[in-house]
Formats: structure tokens, sequence, C-alpha cells
């Protein structure tokens, strides 16, 4: 291989390698591979930015717009509150969770779909005395699953649609992806239920004590005020002994602390007590006169809300002190929870890693103004307070509507209905231009975008062609089915192991090149790749409406595992057939 061909092989491999650790936000890694290549020559500046040109990063901008629009009018909120009305047992609300939301992720970006069930999930899981961990991870996967029946539903088919473009072949269709996608849904949802009833339900029908929920601990500290009248008695007296799910970790006083905490330790005003605990017990105690969360001056108008950092946040790797959410989001952390473990440092300590879920004390207007926000997964009021309706659901759906309708007739480009159908929501009043402008993940975009460059250099510098050749001479007399398979196999594995939208870039030109190395029809080799990267199912890393989940379920790794690896082998199992009979293989 030429000079260009290793330097392009060094780069990837080190992106990739950067990508697995998690360590670095995935837009960073990408940009800084893409910069590299630039630097070097091995791609000009036209090739190596244009995938910020390319229509998928277009169309991709304007679907997140118009998701926000039938968010923002409450368009799907009447229907998703009375969805689990009178459900009782745990089977029956997933299958009605999952039966709703794998529909609706097949035309909408599913991480608003998941945002916005999520919080109904949660309550009706309290309401019916269960886990949440029976209904959350099904609920990612339902929306995992529906992404992949059609073009809009994910953005890793519009980075293979666009990379097409870009290579001037044919884009994907609209509903290209179903005869694959639809059977592929038709079983991992059933089997994401019975795994679901087997795997994540709680100890008992009463929900017990020892539940998931109650071992999804959040830490918090609270201060001794100055007129408390916990001031002067012991930890036994003031009742903060024998709290239900919840544990005084350390008291600390000025620069003294001390832990564990006996319960004859008598409380002096101005001592920072440390508990860690399940979020009900912590937002009782911090109504109890006395004691106030450190980081809050006053709780008058306040609402305590929940974030989960996301992947690309700058929050993520600073101290909650660094931080500054009183200056950056005019809120304070009063508790941390991360995926289950007990964190035991002050609050302001802590760093924040992406996945961690944050109590925030903040104005009742926060979820509204930082729900589309990139540096957040997901914001929802404690309380679920009802959003605002602003009487433009029509106009949403309408848009919605039209843009699917004239994409999938041909008559519009996806990028142009897209964008077209995002502006008329704006003009029309469905949200704000600042509300469209923080809908957009910048994050994602950059990732698309940085990622097709990559891409393209595999493919330019012969490195594609020299795996596809190395592929076929290992595997071609292995015969189109099992190469096909092989292709799948390898997206199931990147997906897992880094982004969705990189690992359909990287594999790509690859698939391509195999397929044309085997003399095959490239179609099912595309298709192949878009779908396996799209079922990120078997950790939360991959994906992330797992990453939403994660904490919330107060779930572990292994979980993911358990669920989704069989899932996700029954999946490729079916999509490979699919494709076998779809393209008479």
């Amino acid at each position: 291989m030429p000079l260009d061909a290793w330097i392009t092989v060094a780069t990837v491999v080190a992106v990739f390698g950067l990508l697995v650790t998690d360590r670095y936000p995935s837009e960073g890694v990408l940009m800084g591979g893409l910069t590299v290549l630039l630097a070097t020559g091995v791609l000009d500046p036209t090739a190596a930015f244009a995938g910020f040109a390319n229509p998928a990063v277009i169309a991709l901008g304007g679907l997140y717009v118009l998701t926000a629009a039938v968010r923002e009018t409450g368009a799907l909120d009447r229907p998703a509150e009375r969805l689990l009305s009178g459900v009782r047992t745990a089977a029956r609300a997933r299958r009605r969770l999952t039966l709703v939301t794998t529909p609706l992720s097949a035309f909408l970006n599913n991480t608003p779909i998941v945002a916005m069930l999520m919080p109904i999930a949660s309550s009706w899981a309290r309401h019916a005395r269960r886990s949440p961990r029976e209904v959350l991870l099904p609920l990612s996967y339902a929306a995992v699953l529906g992404g992949t029946c059609t073009l809009f539903g994910t953005a890793t088919h519009l980075v293979v649609d666009g990379a097409l473009v870009a290579r001037g072949m044919p884009g994907l269709g609209v509903f290209e992806l179903a005869p694959i996608g639809i059977p592929v849904a038709l079983i991992g949802l059933p089997l994401t239920w019975w795994l679901a009833g087997r795997i994540l339900r709680s100890p008992d029908a009463e929900g017990s004590p020892d539940d998931a929920e109650l071992r999804r601990e959040y830490t918090t500290d609270l201060r001794i005020t100055a007129e408390s009248p916990l001031a002067g008695v012991t930890v036994e007296e003031a009742g903060l002994r024998h709290l239900a799910g919840l544990f005084l970790v350390r008291l600390e006083r000025d620069s003294t602390v001390i832990a564990p905490v006996g319960p004859a330790q008598v409380l002096e005003a101005g001592d920072r007590l440390t508990f860690a605990g399940v979020l009900d017990t912590i937002v009782e105690l911090q109504r109890r006169r006395g004691l106030a969360p450190t980081e809050v001056d006053s709780e008058t108008d306040w609402v305590l809300h929940e974030a989960v950092i996301s992947r690309g946040s700058p929050l993520v790797g600073v101290s909650i002190r660094e931080a500054n959410f009183r200056g950056a989001y005019n809120a304070a952390v009063v508790a941390v929870h991360r995926h289950g473990g007990q964190l035991d440092q002050k609050l302001g300590d802590i760093s924040l890693i992406h996945g961690d879920t944050l109590l925030l004390q903040a104005t009742p207007g926060f979820a509204r103004t930082f729900r589309d926000s990139a540096d957040f997964y997901l914001v929802s009021e404690v309380s679920h307070a009802t959003r605002p309706r602003h009487g433009r659901a029509w106009l949403a759906l309408l848009c919605m509507g039209g843009v699917i309708a004239l994409a999938a007739a041909g008559i519009m480009p996806l990028a142009s209905a897209a964008v077209l159908g995002a502006m008329i929501a704006v003009i029309g009043g469905c949200l704000t231009f600042g509300s469209a402008r923080r809908a957009i993940d910048i994050s994602v975009l950059v990732v698309v975008a940085a990622a097709l460059g990559l891409g393209r250099a595999v493919e330019h510098t012969g490195v594609a062609a020299t795996i596809a050749h190395a592929v076929t001479g290992l595997a071609g007399d292995l015969g189109p089915v099992l190469l096909l398979a092989l292709i799948y196999a390898t997206g199931m594995l990147l997906t897992e192991l880094i982004t969705n939208t990189a690992a359909a870039a990287l594999l790509l030109p690859i698939a391509l090149a195999v397929a044309g190395d085997a003399g095959l029809d490239p179609r099912p080799f595309v298709l192949a790749t878009s779908i396996s990267a799209s079922l990120s199912l078997a950790t939360p890393l991959g994906y992330q409406t797992n990453m939403m989940v994660y904490g919330p379920g107060g779930y572990r790794f292994v979980d993911f595992l358990k669920m989704g690896v069989p899932v996700q082998l029954a999946c490729g199992v079916v999509a490979v057939t699919a494709l076998k009979l779809w393209y008479g293989l």
C-alpha cells in the first residue's frame, strides 16, 4: 500500500482506539482524525470537509427541528399520558410501550421519543410498585428496533444514504429498509418481552425494598442551617439513623470528616451531611426543616429536575464545583447517581462522566430551556409537570407527514423536504428559532460529517480495496450469504465499540469493495451495513437511548449483555435471511 494508505490506517486505528476508551467526546476524536489526514495531505480541504455539506447532515438537522416541533406542541403528550392508564402488570406495560415506540421511532428521532415516555414509564412503575428497570430497557430497545424500518429512523441510515450519494450511487429510499427492518422488529420485540420478563423482573410483585429501584442510589450533600432544630441533637434523635432507602455516609465539620457516623454523634449548625440513597427519600429529606442543599441559597420557586449527562457534554471530566452550574444553567446540583454505584466524595468534588444522572434544583423553566441541549440526554421535572401546549400540534404533525410524503414519493430530496418542513414549523409558531437551534445536536452532525470524511479516505487511498481483497481471498469460497453475514457481524461488533454513525461510515466503503471484488450486487451489503450499525443493544455505550435509561433504570452493564446479545444475534439471523430472500442471493 502507498504511504497515504498507511497514514489512513494508522489514523483510523488511533481513532478507533480512542473511541473505544470512551475518554474523549466522539466528535473531538473524529475531527482530530480528519485533521491529521488533512494536515498530512491524504485529503484536500474539499474532500475532508465535504461531509459538512452532505445532504445527510442537512436532512438530519431538519429532522431534529421537526421532531422538536412535534414535542414542543404536545402533539403526542396526551396519547402518551393515556398509554399506561389502567395497566397493572409489567408485561402489559412493556407491550404497550414498545408497540407504540417502535412505529413512532420509524419516523421520528428516537431520542426525544424515549425522553417523552421515560417519565410516564417511571411514574407507572412507582404507582404499580414495580421497578422501572422492568420497562425502561425494553423502551430503549423498541426505539432502536423501530429505527431500522425507514430512512428516517436513525442518523445511521442518513449517513449511509449521504455516503452513497457522494459516490454517485442511488441513495436509500424512504422505505427501502422496510422489507428487512420490519422482520427484524417483529422478531426483536417479542424476544425483548420474553427476556425482560425473566431478566429484568422485580424480586417480587410488590416491588420490595431490595429491587433495582432501591439500588439506584444518589449521593447528595445537605447542610444543617443556622436555625435548624437538628442542631444540638444526636443523629439518632434527629431521625437520620434509620431512613428508608437512605444511608448517612459521612459528616464534615469545618475541615474534619467523621465517617462512619455513629448514632450518638451530636449535630451542629453548619455540618455538611453526605447521604446515599433513593430519589424519593432524598426529596423528602430536603423538605425537612433545618436541612438545605449545600449549593442552594433559596428554594423559592425552584423545582427538582433529573438530567442525564450526554457523551459529548462539556461537563464530562469536570467536577461539579468547576462546572459552575449556577452560572451556566441557573441551577444547582443536589445529588448524583452513577449506574447503581455509591460515591463517597463530597458532592462538589465528584468528577462527572457521561451517563451520570444529576438531581438539580432549578427554575421551573429549566426542562423547557435545556431539554434540547446537547449537554444532556434527558431533562425532566421530578414532579412530571405537564408541558405547555401551543395549539400548533396539527401543524407540527402536518409538517412531519408532508416531509415523509414528499421524500417517499420522490417529489423532493429528503434534505430539501426536511429543511422546508422545519422552516414552516418554525414560522408557523410550533417552536421558536431559539428552540429550533437548541434542538439540533451539533455534536451528532460533526460526528456524521467527520466520519464521512474518514470513510472517504479509507476508500480513496485503497485501504478498503485491500481489506476487501483479503476478505474475499479468505472467505470467497464461503458464498455470498456468508460474505454478507461477515459484513453484518462486523457492523454489529463495531457499533458496540464505537458510535453507530462512525461504524457505518467506516464499514460502508469496505462493504462496497467486498461486494465489487466478489462480483455481487452491492445493495444487500449496503443495507447490511446500515441495519447492523443501527442495532446497538448489547452495551449502553453504542446508542444514546441506552445511556438515557442506564442510570434511571438502575441497570448494570451485564443487564445489557444478557438482554442485548440474544436479541442482536436473533435480529442478525433474520436480517441476513431477509436480505438473502429479498435479493435472491
